[in-house]
């Protein structure tokens, strides 16, 4: 027992351990990608611009909207993974109820408002008439089935939370699987198009989410069902949703960033913000390695808290800082070894491909730039730090404000990806002073 009372559930934080997390979610994230490359090689056999850049403008709408709204998924990780610290069975079984329950209201308010995000949306991203109609039709069909996407999220947070990895890994293959031979076989196969392939994600969603609701249930002991009373328990409910408040504001404040970068870079011309826009496939691939290990720190930090058990969480914080690093390295490496053969592949306009190599060194760097802020933004959210992790996202959009106020000016598109690189690194420090005090008042005495 502590010195609260609380029983203290010493485990061992090993690299088998942290890997074994990481390499399967790494992985399942890996899949999303080859989602889009599908739906963009279906749409693209139609040979129809207005089809093309209507799914193009569609699935960023989605992204953009949904995207900030994957909170569910980090919170229900955090708060399951204490719960599984602790050992309490029945804590773990009311947060995914409740996790659950939010999900499908938050889908229904989507539905609720979705005609007016299609009334207004596509035109603000568009001033073709065609390009926007096709835009509506996606985004339309999709929009059907918000409940089943964020039950998605839902369920993925509750088995990241036990430390799953194959099981998240097995229920993304499923439902990004499941999306890529619906679109292929209602978009080429039955020849509906755009229709197809939106009717291919919204139909992935539904079954994704009724296969996980199935597999994450059949380990629910009846034993430790949790009562009516335990679900709507107002103080859990109220810090889940102060949770997912901080969570949102951060990633909106990130999406910010990303969309400043972008503004910032359009004021260079055309053809540098071409080469940037193909530069930021590197940051994205490199977050996606990043973003499994940010996830095996969710999960044992959480674990630890939960256990109160300060060791295993020193262990978590020394090795998925190790595996970070050692990751961003190899992926930053690989891109300035390969990056230019990339770069040809991904653009055939020769302006572009000579822009994109001047700055390649940046790009590639933003992995080790931003290797300690992915793996802080992991701790904090399984040891449920959400408004410090809010706090210093504040103070780091603002410090980049000031650095490409300051370096732009100077040095034009270099002090762009300069401030990025910086404000990445900036995000990982500012976080990791505040873990010494955080620690001190999550873990009591264990003597």
């Amino acid at each position: 027992m502590d010195s609260r009372g609380q029983e203290v559930r010493p485990f061992d934080v090993t690299h088998r351990l942290v890997l074994g997390i990481a390499i399967p979610m790494t992985l399942g994230f890996l899949t999303t990608p080859l989602l889009g490359l599908t739906d963009t090689a279906v749409v693209g056999r139609l040979g129809q611009a207005e089809a093309l850049a209507g799914l193009a403008i569609g699935a960023i709408l989605f992204d953009l909207i949904y995207g900030s709204l994957s909170f569910l998924r980090t919170s229900t990780t955090g708060l399951v993974a204490q719960a599984f610290g602790r050992g309490d069975n029945r804590e773990q079984q009311a947060v995914f109820w409740r996790a659950l329950l939010s999900a499908l209201c938050l889908g229904f308010v989507m539905l609720g408002l979705s005609p007016l995000v299609l009334a207004f949306a596509p035109e603000l991203m568009t001033n073709d008439p065609a390009v926007a109609e096709v835009t509506r039709q996606y985004f339309g069909i999709r929009v059907l089935t918000s409940p089943a996407t964020f039950a998605n999220f839902a369920i993925l947070g509750f088995v990241l939370g036990r430390g799953q990895g194959v099981l998240g890994l097995t229920l993304q293959i499923i439902l990004n699987g499941t999306n890529i031979c619906l679109s292929i076989f209602l978009g080429l196969g039955l020849g509906w198009g755009i229709v197809g392939v939106a009717w291919g994600t919204a139909l992935a969603e539904v079954t994704g989410a009724v296969i996980g609701f199935l597999v994450v249930s059949r380990q629910f002991s009846a034993a430790y069902r949790p009562s009516r009373a335990d679900i709507f328990d107002t103080a859990k409910l109220k810090q889940l949703f102060h949770l997912n408040a901080d969570i949102l504001i951060r990633s909106l404040i990130l999406n910010g960033a990303f969309a400043l970068l972008t503004r910032v870079g359009s004021s260079f011309g055309a053809v540098t913000l071409a080469a940037n826009a193909v530069l930021m496939n590197v940051f994205m691939l490199s977050a996606f390695f990043l973003d499994g290990l940010a996830g095996a720190a969710e999960q044992l930090a959480g674990r630890a808290v939960g256990a109160q058990y300060r060791p295993s969480f020193d262990r978590t914080l020394k090795l998925t800082g190790f595996w970070s690093f050692a990751m961003a390295a190899l992926v930053g490496l690989f891109f300035i070894s390969f990056g230019q053969p990339i770069i040809h592949l991904l653009t055939t306009s020769e302006e572009v491909r000579q822009e994109a190599y001047t700055y390649l060194a940046w790009a590639a760097l933003t992995g080790l730039a931003g290797a300690l802020a992915f793996q802080m933004d992991g701790v904090f959210i399984g040891a449920t730090w959400s408004r410090e992790m809010r706090n210093m996202m504040l103070m780091s959009f603002a410090c980049y404000c000031a650095s490409l106020a300051v370096f732009v000016p100077v040095i034009g598109n270099h002090g762009l990806w300069l401030s990025l690189n910086l404000f990445l690194m900036m995000r990982g420090f500012f976080l990791a002073a505040m873990v010494p005090r955080k620690a001190r008042q999550s873990f009591v005495s264990t003597h």
